[in-house]
């Protein structure tokens, strides 16, 4: 026998809903669209009746009408540690505010890998993608361009790049900590970083380094160069590989915080102090960058402010034919007690 009882067993309606709520279905429409052009006392009812009737709108539906999911792909290179999170949080809340859903992948710095969950990503609908950096196959851009699926690169920034961006220097923040620590009398310069094949960032930083020794009149080929993943381990590991070199390093300039963290664990381990023995310094200013010990000199990046302008340039985007748009994000150096003065 069947029952008009909107609170049945069958699956509910948008019309379950606004008969329960004594509304018309289009108010109930833009409760859950527009809450905003609904009045409070109005919208309260409806929303009462949507959590008491368990009702979820047709997505597929939805999608299909409005030829957008109302979803946006986010692929970062790793989730072992902070240095994305800050970022992608505020990048996730503006989407949120707007109505919009991250889907996030992890590439663990894989090419392949992320071209794969790039594609997966499209084929699932996602009206956007945000990617981290810019070197990557140029056929996965035409790939993009054709499939109509905007893209914004983030944590780097190219004034020359064809794609949006909202992003950083990261070779002129590296330069600026680089020039202070030579201005503080260091000669003997060693940096861990990650690999710089296929990470921009990671080679923009190494030219930074590179480009003051030159400016500061030291050779290039003094400078001591480890490459490593990502990790207080690694860090650790790259610092003992340091200290059996002929000239051991005044000062260590690590590609991020986490590694430089690793760092100053070990110093500390082999009996060094830092900075009094080995400076050390870092890049992003994440919060363990704060609470080390010493606290770490770094590199500031507004990791939050870079997540919310993504969002906002991404969510116009999508949909428009707007042309190419480029923030840069401002560094700042972070002076903390990690890095002292040298004098051979």
């Amino acid at each position: 026998m069947q029952t008009d009882d909107p609170r049945s067993d069958r699956t509910p309606t948008l019309a379950d809903v606004a008969r329960l709520a004594s509304v018309s279905t289009a108010t109930v429409s833009r409760c859950l669209n527009s809450p905003d052009r609904v009045i409070e006392d109005t919208r309260n009812k409806v929303m009462k009746a949507v959590r008491e009737l368990g009702y979820a709108p047709n997505f597929n539906a939805r999608a299909l009408a409005a030829k957008r999911t109302n979803t946006i792909g986010a692929i970062i290179p790793t989730m072992e540690n902070a240095i994305f999170a800050r970022g992608l949080q505020a990048f996730q809340e503006e989407l949120g505010r707007n109505g919009i859903t991250m889907l996030v992948a992890s590439s663990s710095y894989q090419s392949d890998l992320e071209e794969e969950q790039i594609r997966t990503l499209v084929s699932r609908g996602a009206d956007g993608l945000l990617l981290i950096g810019y070197r990557r196959d140029p056929r996965i851009y035409e790939f993009l361009k054709r499939q109509g699926v905007p893209v914004v690169i983030a944590w780097g920034y190219d004034p020359k790049a064809q794609v949006p961006t909202v992003g950083f220097d990261n070779f002129a923040a590296m330069k600026s900590l680089a020039g202070k620590v030579i201005g503080m009398g260091h000669r003997r310069i060693a940096t861990i970083t990650a690999s710089t094949h296929d990470n921009d960032r990671a080679s923009e930083r190494l030219a930074g380094i590179l480009a003051a020794m030159v400016e500061a009149g030291i050779p290039e080929t003094d400078l001591s160069i480890v490459e490593t993943t990502y990790g207080i381990d690694e860090g650790g590991a790259a610092l003992e590989h340091l200290m059996t070199l002929p000239d051991r390093p005044s000062v260590v300039m690590c590609g991020n915080d986490v590694l430089a963290v690793g760092v100053i664990a070990k110093a500390q381990e082999l009996g060094l102090n830092v900075p009094a023995d080995l400076s050390v310094t870092g890049f992003d200013d994440i919060e363990i960058a704060k609470i080390s010990s010493p606290p770490l000199t770094t590199v500031h990046v507004p990791h939050r402010r870079m997540g919310k302008e993504a969002a906002r340039l991404l969510i116009n985007l999508v949909g428009s034919d707007r042309p190419n748009g480029k923030v840069l994000i401002e560094t700042s150096l972070q002076m903390r007690e990690s890095l002292t003065e040298y004098a051979d």
